[in-house]
């Protein structure tokens, strides 16, 4: 197998795993930007694929070929919605924003998992008819080496992924609104004082945060799993939350730290097409995506410098 034929075998997976990482560590970081802290990624990413799934099998007939599409946009708003929970918690309630982020996650899998036994009478939901398709891009796929690398055998969600990666990033620094969430985020009591409501942009700032993880987990359910169940998602927030320290709070980083992990995640898929992992044994390349994202934050988190209020409730009128 030539080196061109083992890039080949890589690139495409890695970038389809990673592009539910790269939508809801986005999320991750419009949150933790405005100062709150969203442990409950994992619970979004489950949310978003069990309405990604039941509203493709409930609708797939209706909507025929765009069922997919539609389905990950009804997942972002009711993961949107989902997400209210949260900001309510830690932005109104001032809860510990961990507490109530664990709290997401586990509200999320024990209603997803009781509405699919209520529903479809059994621990997971029938397989989807309308997933989502590879496709090879027309001339871009016939340029010679880059065609076969990146534009053959791809999921068009995968560039999606990528180019609100580059979206957020100018939404966040290059826009009055991204200037003002970041300011509560950093110093709420002088964007108070300037005339922004902390409260307003923190909420705005978690339900973005709660649409971005429907949206992985839908994509992910639709990509790769095309069904659900309790074991439909598993760590993959944990490593968008990675990917976002990973990537020190910036759109373009976590979009980095997701391909990443996506890659460490597509090893034990790909790993009997590649010559240098052929022999090694797949237990080894099951946990590879947990073991890096663990020696990435050993690594990387104690230089990494989160926005200064995040975690922190905001009372107005107090210093």
């Amino acid at each position: 197998m030539g080196f061109i034929d083992v890039l080949q075998s890589i690139i495409p997976p890695a970038m389809f795993f990673a592009a539910p990482l790269i939508f809801t560590a986005l999320g991750g970081v419009f949150s933790e930007r405005s100062g709150v802290v969203n442990i409950g990624l994992e619970g979004l990413m489950v949310m978003g694929a069990f309405v990604g799934i039941v509203f493709n099998l409930a609708f797939g007939e209706t909507f025929g070929a765009a069922t997919p599409w539609i389905s990950i946009l009804v997942a972002m708003v009711i993961s949107s919605v989902f997400s209210i929970v949260h900001a309510v918690a830690s932005v109104s309630f001032r809860a510990d924003q961990v507490v109530s982020g664990v709290a997401i996650n586990f509200l999320a899998l024990g209603l997803g998992v009781f509405l699919t036994k209520q529903w479809y009478g059994k621990g997971q939901t029938d397989m989807v008819d309308y997933p989502f398709y590879t496709i090879d891009f027309p001339i871009l796929a016939d340029i010679p080496i880059l065609g076969r690398l990146f534009f053959q055998n791809m999921y068009l969600t995968s560039y999606l992924a990528i180019a609100l990666a580059f979206v957020g990033w100018y939404i966040l620094y290059k826009t009055p609104f991204g200037l003002r969430l970041r300011s509560v985020g950093e110093h709420p009591m002088a964007a108070d004082t300037n005339g922004i409501n902390v409260y307003a942009m923190r909420y705005i700032a978690v339900m973005i945060s709660g649409a971005l993880g429907g949206l992985g987990g839908s994509v992910f359910a639709l990509t790769i799993a095309l069904n659900f169940s309790s074991s439909t998602i598993v760590g993959q927030g944990f490593m968008s939350l990675a990917a976002v320290i990973f990537g020190k709070w910036h759109p373009l980083g976590a979009m980095g730290a997701a391909l990443f992990f996506g890659l460490a995640q597509s090893l034990s898929v790909i790993s009997s097409g590649v010559p240098l992992l052929e022999n090694v044994p797949q237990v080894y390349l099951l946990i590879a995506p947990y073991v890096l994202t663990i020696l990435a934050l050993a690594g990387f988190i104690g230089r990494a410098e989160a926005p200064k209020a995040n975690g922190e409730p905001y009372i107005k009128g107090s210093r």
